[in-house]
Formats: structure tokens, sequence, C-alpha cells
């Protein structure tokens, strides 16, 4: 009796300290690590310091970290080397099938406006239906990606009809100034840039093609030993939404100044951009997952996935 009493209580201890020492972790906290893009809402926020502001007192600094894309990000939050950040509806889609360490913490009203499949104004492509046999620029495992297999849907197109080259925005840039794809899927800044550079003509949006949303992921881990660091940056992100959404002339000069992009480009995706933060709600997640069985069927993906399997679960929900 007397050692199991022992045991138990040794057990006790171990759990107790395994529970202070979390409870440290997150107490102890010094660098928040956030990955964006060059657009929208994150830039807004990385200018106008809101995240900076809110954990200062907690004694917490910001560092961002750029990508050019989602999927990478992704794999980022996945391995631990940023701890938040945003992306479009395909890459967590991607992620988790993959196994990936992320949860879904915010939802930000897509730019469907802001994301397109195009061609040149000289191109002999006139709708989505002349797209068959051709070839489609886009990143793999993007939101574009998603944009393309639903366009390609709606217009009654077999994905297998046309030719995926995957490419990151850079290279599909490279590759339609030297005609080298037929058609480019991207969003802003880079469509908006396509637009100033080339008058392209616009085959669809996905504001024309489907309801999407972007995304404020984090590292599953992270999240659940720091809530707190979550629920505050979502807070500051709802105040820099505010500001955003009443200065547009504003947001398009602080993201032409955060991401060098010219000032042109980022004015055309200022004013067509939805800003705006909230939580995951179950039509969000119906939507997603439709989203995810598409791409299980056209065997982008390699297993069914549940996505509310990592919505994450903020204190007092």
């Amino acid at each position: 009796m007397f050692k199991l009493t022992r045991r138990l209580f040794g057990t006790g201890l171990f759990t107790a300290a395994v529970l202070a020492s979390f409870g440290v972790m997150a107490e102890d906290l010094k660098e928040f690590r956030i990955g964006f893009q060059k657009t929208g809402l994150p830039v807004v926020a990385q200018q106008q310091k809101v995240i900076e502001k809110a954990l200062e007192p907690k004694g917490i600094a910001v560092s961002w970290v750029e990508f050019t894309a989602g999927p990478p990000l992704v794999e980022a939050l996945n391995v631990g080397s940023i701890d938040a950040g945003w992306t479009g509806d395909a890459p967590p889609i991607f992620g988790q099938a993959a196994g990936s360490a992320i949860v879904y913490a915010a939802a930000l009203p897509s730019n469907g406006k802001g994301e397109a499949i195009f061609v040149k104004p000289g191109s002999p492509i006139q709708s989505l239906a002349d797209l068959k046999g051709k070839k489609i620029g886009v990143g793999k495992g993007t939101s574009a990606h998603n944009l393309v297999v639903a366009a390609l849907e709606k217009a009654g197109i077999g994905f297998g009809d046309v030719t995926p080259v995957y490419l990151s925005p850079a290279d599909a840039a490279a590759a339609f100034a030297s005609d080298k794809i037929d058609a480019w899927a991207v969003w802003d800044p880079f469509f908006a840039i396509a637009e100033t550079r080339y008058k392209p003509r616009v085959l669809t949006t996905s504001a024309d093609t489907l309801k999407v949303n972007t995304y404020f992921l984090a590292n599953r881990d992270f999240a659940a030993n720091h809530a707190e660091t979550i629920t505050t940056t979502i807070a500051a992100l709802k105040e820099a939404s505010v500001w955003a959404d009443a200065n547009r002339d504003k947001v398009a000069a602080a993201l032409h100044e955060v991401t060098g992009v010219p000032l042109e480009a980022q004015t055309i995706a200022a004013n067509r951009s939805v800003f705006s933060i909230g939580p995951i709600t179950d039509d969000i997640v119906a939507g997603q997952q439709q989203t995810a069985d598409r791409f299980f069927k056209l065997g982008l993906i390699p297993k069914q996935i549940t996505i509310s399997d990592a919505v994450w679960a903020a204190p007092g929900n």
C-alpha cells in the first residue's frame, strides 16, 4: 500500500511538474514569429505595429517572416520555425492531408476579386472552355490552385484536360512574360502587377467562381500552450481591419512601404480587398470541407481529411 501510494504521489508530482513546465513555457514566451505574404491585412498590421503594441506589455517581441506563397508557410508552421501566419484556403488542406501540426485560428474574408485566371490581351483564349489542352501556371497547393480546379469544374472541363505548370509566383511571372504558359492563376499583388503591366483578359476570378476565405493559422502546439497570445493577436487584427477599411489610400501606401511592390499595383489590390477577421464558423468549415473533398476526388491530396479536426478551440469556446 505504501509503495502504491508513493507511486501515485510520485506520479502526481511528475504531472504537476509537467503542467508547471507548460505554465512556465506560456509565461516565458519572448518572441512571437509570424509568417506573412505581400498582401492584405497582415501587411497592414505589420506596418501599424498593432500586434507589437498589444504584446509588448507581456514582454513578447514580434518578428515577421515573409513567404511568397502559402505552402512553404504551412510547412514552416508544421516544423515550428514560425508560430502563426496567413494563407489562402488550399494550403492548410494540403498541410492537414500531409499530417502538418497546424490549426485554423481565425478566418478572413477572401479577396475574391484579387485572385484570377487570366491571359494576355492578344491570346486566342477567350473563355475558360478555351483552356482545354493549354498550359496554366499556378502554385501547387495554393488558393489559386483551388480556383483553377473549381473554375474548370464549373466550365465542364476535366482537370486532366489541361496541363498545370506548378510554379512559384515569381517563376510563373517569368513564364507568363515569355509565353511559356498560356494562362496564369494567381492572387494579389501579383495579379495587380500583371494588370498594370499587360492589361490581361481575365477569364474568371475567385469572386465569380467560389466562396472561400483566407485563414490565420497557428502551429498546433503553440496554440495549445500560448492561447492568450493567439487571442490577443486576433483582437489586434480586428483593430487593424477597422482602420484599413476606412483608410484604403493609406493601406496602399502601407503595402507599398512594407513590400516594395509598386504603389499602382498595391492601390488596385487595396481598393478591392475586404478587411475583416472573425471566428471559424460551421459554414466556413463546411465550405472548406467541400474543397478538401474535391481535392481528394481529383487525387490532389493523398487521403480524405476532416477539417473540423484542425479547428482551434479558443479558450472559453
